[in-house]
């Protein structure tokens, strides 16, 4: 029997509940209200109501239950944006940015229903200026393309999350990646943002067509935005830094005994201050899902995946340092190459752990997050996670 405290907690709950669909109900009925108006603003082609549409748009490739959008916008410019925003704001309707849904926390989720503003048919490189190492893109941008049009510029961008993801979506959830270690995230290499605010005014964050390579006058609205998931504005522009092409890249994996002797050879070697490119720790259950998924061949231990860029000879003496310092860690099987298809097949392989490790459990889902640490603590946040993985 339950008490008079118990019935009132179950009422509030499922009055919680009511109200909760109630307000997703008047949303909804919001929302088809000014699809009429939507449509004025970008055209009957791009405003999609269909179930199938706003399903796909209700979810990413992460664990969380998906909720459809109760419309799905493609707008082609900024100004279109604005519009589309200030309708969404006067009718007090949830507005969501979404680019391509590689993401994996659940950020492009209309939880509360309203307009899902597809983002990916701005899809220009709006302008590259070599001399100053830096481009300006719209938010539809892949990153891999963006780099396929580099090419001949001789400068990349190298900020590589894994995903073929937006710029959008990239600075939106400041994403990072395999090259962080060198380069830094999306946080150190985004210089200006054109951003449409909830009430549809158009800001930039650095200053209308700057690209100022330091911050010290005035807030740092860029590093604001960078990271707010979609909450504070809806991207369209991007200016990015870009770098010179290496003239040399070498990959090598070492596997060591333990996941501790691993970790102390990844500190010792930034301890030194070898400009390592990238480095990345795979426990030996993750060997074991590259093995299998990406046709590998590595011995199933504790393994360090790593990249050095630069000149050829700066390169070969940072692969002899690290490989002195795997050694007196027990490191062993330490092998290199600078062959375009191996380093890329390596990283692959990498990049697609994350669909390696569901292989392992058919029917499962990944809870995947990040978790940051000080540098030191870097071994024992290593034996914890062999503790409690199942």
């Amino acid at each position: 029997m339950l008490s008079p405290f118990h019935k009132s907690s179950l009422f509030l709950l499922r009055s919680s509940e009511h109200l909760s669909k109630y307000r997703n109900l008047l949303t909804l009925h919001n929302t088809l209200k000014v699809v009429p108006d939507i449509i004025k603003v970008v055209g009957d082609k791009n405003v999609c109501v269909t179930e199938a549409i706003r399903k796909q748009h209700g979810t990413d490739e992460g664990y969380h239950k998906g909720f459809p959008a109760d419309v799905v916008v493609k707008p082609q410019t900024t100004e279109q944006v604005s519009h589309i925003a200030k309708l969404c704001h006067k009718n007090r309707i949830p507005i969501i940015p979404f680019g391509v849904g590689s993401g994996l926390e659940g950020g492009v989720i209309p939880v509360k229903g309203g307009v899902t503003v597809n983002m990916t048919d701005m899809n220009q490189i709006v302008q590259v200026n070599p001399d100053d190492f830096d481009v300006t893109v719209q938010p539809g941008v892949v990153r891999k393309g963006l780099n396929t049009y580099l090419r001949d510029t001789g400068l990349w961008f190298p900020i590589d999350p894994g995903a073929d993801a937006s710029i959008g979506g990239m600075a939106a959830t400041s994403a990072s990646g395999t090259n962080a270690v060198r380069y830094g995230t999306m946080r150190e290499n985004v210089m200006n943002i054109e951003v449409v605010l909830a009430d549809g005014n158009i800001i930039n964050t650095a200053g209308k067509g700057k690209r100022p390579r330091k911050t010290a006058a005035g807030y740092n609205l860029t590093n604001l935005f960078v990271g707010s998931e979609g909450t504070l504005g809806i991207f369209t522009e991007i200016t990015l830094r870009l770098y010179a092409i290496p003239e040399t890249i070498i990959a090598a994996v070492c596997s060591f005994p333990s996941v501790e002797n691993a970790v102390r050879t990844a500190i010792q070697t930034l301890q030194t201050n070898i400009p390592i490119a990238r480095v990345e720790l795979l426990d030996d259950i993750a060997i074991k899902a590259c093995n299998s998924y990406s046709k590998l061949t590595h011995a199933e231990l504790p393994t360090l995946f790593m990249e050095f860029q630069g000149l050829a000879c700066q390169v070969e003496q940072q692969l002899k340092a690290v490989r002195e310092i795997a050694v007196q860690n027990g490191g062993n099987n330490f092998t290199s190459s600078d062959d375009v298809q191996e380093r890329n097949r390596l990283w692959t392989a990498r990049h697609n752990l994350f669909y390696a490790i569901l292989a392992l459990k058919t029917g499962c889902k990944a809870v995947v997050s990040d978790v940051c640490v000080p540098i030191s603590k870097l071994p024992q946040i290593g034996r914890a996670s062999c503790r409690e993985r199942v």
